[in-house]
């Protein structure tokens, strides 16, 4: 696999009062960091574990939507990463909707990866989810 194939997607979700008003933040960028598309958007009331999943899922409908076939997902929520890689099992129902939505999405890519990242590895995707957060 060359990385330069490769579109690499950060995703963040957020949710203040967890549940209470949440967000998502999705950056899909080249190797080197040019921004492809971006998502900032609220998401109603939700917890912080929806609102990454979310972020997620979403992020993957986007990239299938511009043709993305080779793509590497960033999320700084290694529960959603586990749960994804079915390192953890998804005992809630609300999450396990979204892993299932996101197991179908992910037979549509050639390439598929999902990479936990710390937090400040994260930023551009934060700043989309606060900034979805605080645009109310």
């Amino acid at each position: 696999m060359n990385e330069k194939d490769l579109l690499y997607i950060y995703c963040d979700g957020s949710s203040r009062g967890n549940p209470g008003p949440a967000a998502i933040g999705v950056s899909g960028q080249t190797k080197n960091g040019e921004e492809v598309f971006f998502i900032s958007e609220s998401i109603g009331n939700a917890t912080n574990n929806v609102a990454e999943w979310d972020a997620l899922h979403r992020g993957m409908e986007k990239a299938l939507q511009l043709g993305e076939t080779k793509v590497q997902f960033k999320l700084d929520s290694e529960l959603v990463v586990k749960q994804m890689k079915g390192e953890y099992k998804v005992k809630n129902k609300d999450l396990l909707q979204y892993k299932i939505a996101c197991e179908k999405l992910k037979s549509g890519f050639e390439f598929f990866e999902i990479k936990y990242i710390p937090r400040e590895q994260n930023s551009r995707a934060d700043a989309l989810a606060n900034l979805a957060q605080d645009a109310k």
